[in-house]
């Protein structure tokens, strides 16, 4: 399934995406969940509930995909996890070796941003950088998952592109100014459920453009560190719970290592996409 939240008439509701479509799921009768982090708070079962609601939605609750305005999936994450260096391309572009365990930093809520909203280049870098990345959202939670039970515990994948201040991340060995402004963290639209994707979200085509240029193309196959991996590796130190979000890295093709550097300007437009997932996209413009 593929579901994604969105903005209508200023409230956030939860949508179920059917080709050109979305059905709004508040339209559809029944004690439904309203919002996706409810959705994953109630538990998988209720999944086929919604499955079977859609199903004789009214026409009422169809609209066009160009009509909507996308929301974050996830208004507030408990916890948003971000790894670096999943790729080994990337970590040499930058310079790294390759990792032994992953570099894992955070992202604070007040980052973020939906599809198609502005991304905020601020007054204080030109240095403003893009990373597409498959991002896992948490089911059930749990601590000490093993790495063969890990998969039972994700609900769904989505898109984050990680937006960098890259002199600010490299200010210190810590990189959280580098990836917290304000405004610099574009994630979803669409959350696709595992059983309409390969194991682990594995084997999909990732790719960045800027302005219809094509700046990243890889594979998920290539993380370093598979969906399984992550998880059991940060669930040895603290509990993941429903609605928590943790973004897998990205590949090679990054503007910094272009030469000249491709930084991202204000009037651009940056897309991540995924196979199987969809596009994100956003301009970006330049902090009032």
């Amino acid at each position: 399934m593929k579901l994604m939240m969105f903005k209508q008439n200023g409230a956030a509701r939860l949508g179920v995406v059917e080709d050109e479509n979305v059905i709004d799921v508040t339209v559809c009768g029944g004690a439904l969940p309203e919002t996706l982090q409810a959705l994953i708070e109630a538990g998988p079962d209720v999944l086929a509930t919604l499955a079977q609601a859609i199903k004789s939605a009214p026409e009422a609750a169809k609209l066009p995909l160009e009509s909507i305005t996308p929301a974050l999936p996830i208004e507030c994450p408990g916890k948003f996890i971000c790894v670096g260096l999943n790729y080994a391309a990337h970590a040499r572009e930058g310079g790294h070796d390759i990792p032994e365990y992953p570099s894992l930093f955070v992202r604070w809520a007040t980052s973020l941003v939906p599809a198609e909203a502005p991304v905020i280049r601020p007054r204080v870098s030109e240095k403003f950088d893009y990373e597409a990345e498959l991002t896992i959202i948490i089911g059930n939670g749990g601590r000490r998952i093993a790495e063969e039970d890990a998969l039972n515990y994700v609900f769904g994948y989505t898109i984050f592109n990680d937006v960098s201040v890259r002199d600010y991340q490299r200010k210190t060995a810590q990189w959280t100014p580098g990836k917290n402004f304000d405004g610099t963290g574009p994630l979803g639209p669409h959350v696709v459920t595992p059983d309409e994707l390969p194991p682990g979200a594995s084997g999909l085509r990732i790719t960045s453009r800027v302005n219809g240029e094509t700046r990243q193309d890889s594979n998920t196959a290539d993380m370093i560190f598979s969906t399984a991996q992550i998880i059991a590796i940060v669930s040895e130190f603290m509990t993941l719970e429903a609605g928590d979000v943790i973004a897998t890295g990205t590949p090679s093709g990054v503007a910094h290592a272009m030469k000249p550097p491709g930084w991202m300007k204000a009037g651009d437009r940056v897309e991540a996409e995924i196979e199987g997932i969809g596009v994100l996209a956003n301009p970006i413009i330049d902090e009032a």
